[in-house]
């Protein structure tokens, strides 16, 4: 019988691939689950499966590609399960006081845009997430999603205008009022 460790990855290269794209597949989630402590269990559950998984990768980018893969159907599943739907979502304030200290994190979350791209549906966001803050183009998207390269430029097209609807409403707004 063989020790659990001979099934599992070596240490250096789960550090190593933490190290690399640890804050990716935290930043993926937290764009998904829209709550630092969800994130933080999709960035765990994407690490432990990491280390428990024997696909062997040609390179870091295919690597890469199999975290987010990973990470975005652990967040599918966890938007799915029971727990998820009797749990009450956390407000902004909470999210940006957990975010604190996290400088890269912080910012994009003290950002008008992270608001506004956290109102759009889930798979318009993972899109615009996918290219805009993790910079990949757009067939590589289609090919993580598994969906046709059309759809994804469709959805990114459908996003962006959602946003600059959604922005030019916030700053109309912010007008209106005076501070």
């Amino acid at each position: 019988m063989m020790s659990m460790n001979e099934h599992n990855r070596p240490e250096a290269f789960l550090e190593r691939a933490m190290a690399q794209w640890g804050s990716m597949v935290y930043r993926l989630a937290l764009n998904q689950m829209r709550s630092p402590q969800d994130a933080d269990d999709v960035a765990q559950d994407v690490f432990l499966r990491l280390h428990k998984d024997r696909t062997t990768f040609k390179d870091s980018e295919h690597l890469k590609a199999w975290l987010i893969r990973t990470a975005i159907n652990r967040c599918n599943e966890l938007r799915r399960s029971a727990w998820a739907r009797r749990v009450v979502p956390t407000a902004d304030a909470d999210l940006e006081r957990a975010m604190k200290g996290s400088s890269p994190a912080a910012r994009l979350v003290e950002s008008e845009v992270w608001d506004a791209v956290g109102r759009l549906p889930a798979n318009m966001r993972l899109i615009v997430h996918l290219h805009y803050f993790e910079g990949y183009p757009l067939d590589e998207i289609a090919r993580m999603l598994r969906c046709n390269p059309a759809t994804v430029r469709t959805r990114l097209h459908r996003a962006r205008k959602r946003l600059k609807l959604d922005l030019e409403e916030e700053a109309r707004h912010d007008v209106a009022e005076p501070a």
